[in-house]
C-alpha cells in the first residue's frame, strides 16, 4: 500500500486561483519595478514565488529559475539574505525617494513627518533585520 503525497497541501480551486492571481500580480508588480526605479522588483519576485508554492509548482520554478532574480529569492529562501552591495543600494533608494517626496512633492509637515518616520523605519529594517549575505556565508563557513 503507498501513500500518495500531493505536490500541494489540499486546497479548494477558489484558494488555489486566489493564490495564482496573488502571484500574477505580484510579477507583473515586480516586471515594473525592473524598468521603475525605486519600485520593488526583488520582493515582489519573493512574493510571487510563495504565492506560487501555493498554487502552481510550475510557475513557482519558473520565478526561482529566472536568470536575475531567481538566485536572490533562492538565498532568500535559504536565510542568507541580501548581498550587502544590494543592502546599501536598497537603503539609498529609500533615503533618494523620501528625500525627494518630502522636498519636492509634499507641501505641509504632517505628511512629510509620516514620510519620514516610514523612511527611517525602512532603513531601520534593512540596515538591522535583514542578514547580509556575506555575514552570513562568513559564518557559516566557521560553523
Amino acid at each position: 500500500m503507498s501513500v500518495e503525497h500531493p505536490l500541494l497541501p489540499q486546497r479548494g480551486p477558489i484558494a488555489r486561483a486566489g493564490w495564482l492571481v496573488g502571484g500574477l500580480v505580484a510579477v507583473a508588480i515586480g516586471a515594473i519595478g525592473i524598468v521603475v526605479p525605486g519600485m520593488p522588483t526583488t520582493v515582489c519576485f519573493i512574493v510571487a514565488a510563495w504565492c506560487f508554492s501555493h498554487s502552481s509548482p510550475r510557475l513557482e520554478r519558473w520565478v526561482l529559475n529566472l536568470p536575475r532574480v531567481g538566485p536572490m529569492v533562492r538565498d532568500y529562501r535559504a536565510g542568507l539574505g541580501m548581498p550587502r552591495r544590494a543592502k546599501l543600494i536598497a537603503i539609498s533608494m529609500i533615503v533618494l525617494f523620501v528625500t525627494l517626496s518630502v522636498t519636492v512633492f509634499i507641501g505641509t509637515w504632517p505628511p512629510r513627518l509620516v514620510v519620514l518616520a516610514l523612511g527611517a523605519i525602512g532603513v531601520m529594517y534593512v540596515a538591522l533585520r535583514v542578514p547580509t549575505r556575506e555575514r552570513v556565508l562568513e559564518q557559516n563557513s566557521r560553523a
